[in-house]
């Protein structure tokens, strides 16, 4: 599936014919979107614009040479967008392709950014006239969503951390809901470090428009900020974790306290038992060895109490 942004008559028009292209320049087409492309389509682009289009595989390579590169008439850069989910998010990876000063993009999954910007080409196309400006309004807007991902999972972790300081509930489901936000933490900063790699490249070319470095610059020290306040979720998340882990050892700790003060509180008893048990007649026959024996029982237990407490051995 693709769609193809075009000028004509002040206006931009889109299609989804590929013909459509046969009767276009470069001058005319703003912006080539394609989305789970079919072989077909993505031939006819490459025809189009004389030049090759990237693989998913490529895309999704991790070398500095395959998230951003150049030719003498194209510019390729590769970057994830994270896609979040009910309980974790995932990377999805999207190729950018700058030629002509149309940009061609390739993904596979519907993204909130592209929907924004194509929107913004409908209502004003001179807000971003050519394929350089489109690609920095697409990065502009994730950014933005990156930075409110980043808010909400704060939140998170400030509710989890308000849950530990009044003394909630501490069990495995906590900590997995913990490593979880740590795992997403970890993708967060991910996706933003891969965004800050291609941007990077984009600030050393001689092909890109000069007028769009300062866009550039503040993006960059948006991305420097939103690392930071990954680092520190992520400092935050292992204090929490550390906490909740020394949280259940003592409640574990205090629990075979008990045990032991239990086994301990038994065992003068069990011992007098045993010394007196075969040569003590049963009581109604009597005598009065029996009490005498439950006595000494039960002065061996308070004194094993008495002695605990004492030392506070049961704090």
């Amino acid at each position: 599936m693709l769609e193809i942004f075009y000028k004509n008559k002040g206006q931009v028009i889109t299609t989804d014919e590929i013909g459509a292209l046969d009767n276009l320049g470069y001058d005319d087409v703003l912006w080539i979107d394609l989305f789970s492309p079919t072989g077909e389509e993505k031939r006819a682009i490459e025809e189009f614009l004389n030049t090759n289009l990237q693989s998913r595989a490529q895309a999704e390579e991790i070398e500095s040479s395959s998230r951003y590169s150049e030719t003498e008439n194209t510019i390729f850069a590769n970057t994830n967008f994270l896609i979040p989910g009910p309980e974790n998010y995932s990377m999805e990876a999207v190729s950018f392709i700058l030629c002509e000063g149309i940009i061609v993009t390739i993904r596979h999954v519907p993204l909130r950014s592209f929907t924004d910007i194509q929107r913004r080409i409908m209502a004003n196309y001179r807000l971003l006239p050519t394929g350089y400006h489109i690609l920095v309004g697409i990065l502009e807007n994730r950014i933005d969503l990156d930075a409110d991902m980043i808010e909400l999972m704060s939140k998170e972790i400030a509710q989890y951390s308000k849950k530990v300081s009044l003394g909630g509930t501490m069990g495995e489901d906590l900590l997995l809901d913990i490593t979880q936000l740590q795992e997403n933490t970890m993708l967060v900063r991910e996706n933003i470090v891969d965004k800050q790699r291609m941007i990077s490249g984009i600030l050393k070319s001689d092909k890109f428009p000069r007028d769009l470095f300062a866009k550039l610059d503040v993006l960059i020290k948006d991305i420097n900020s939103l690392i930071n306040h990954t680092n520190f979720s992520f400092e935050r998340l292992e204090y929490l974790q550390n906490t909740v882990l020394g949280l259940i050892n003592l409640e574990q700790n205090r629990i075979m306290k008990i045990f032991t003060f239990v086994s301990l509180l038994f065992l003068p008893p069990t011992l007098i038992a045993s010394v007196f048990g075969m040569n003590v007649k049963l009581p109604g026959f009597g005598n009065l060895d029996f009490l005498f024996i439950m006595l000494i029982m039960v002065v061996a237990v308070l004194i094993v109490t008495f002695i605990f407490f004492r030392k506070k051995m049961l704090n």
